[in-house]
């Protein structure tokens, strides 16, 4: 696969040549659908509004929804991803990256007032 900073630079170079050429005011699916055509044109595998699998915390499959970047990170376990803002004059983009906590600490509310009690004494 490629690396991910190679691939995250020319999707980047890809959208704002989009943002230069239709400028803003578009619908999203304009949007959409020219940065498929583009990236494909590229040469990139690209897989438009693919359904994702989203997972509760403990790993249960909850359901499948098509990929939005934020709050989907987290709970499809994909690790990273890129928000491009077509409708601004200013061409906007931002990368995000999420990774599993290496340990989860759980305590009980009874534990928590115990900590914030001997804090305060």
């Amino acid at each position: 696969m490629t690396d991910i900073k190679v691939l995250c630079d020319q999707i980047r170079r890809i959208a704002f040549a989009i943002h230069v050429y239709h400028g803003h005011g578009h619908l999203e699916k304009v949007y959409e659908n020219a940065l498929v055509h583009r990236s494909r044109k590229a040469g990139l595998n690209v897989l438009q509004q693919h359904p994702i699998q989203v997972f509760d915390e403990d790993g249960t499959l909850i359901g499948e929804h098509v990929a939005q970047i934020l709050g989907y990170l987290k709970s499809a376990r994909i690790e990273h991803g890129l928000l491009i803002n077509f409708g601004s004059y200013k061409f906007e983009i931002r990368k995000y990256a999420w990774s599993e906590p290496t340990k989860k600490h759980i305590t009980s509310e009874k534990e928590e007032n115990a900590e914030i009690k001997g804090l305060s004494s």
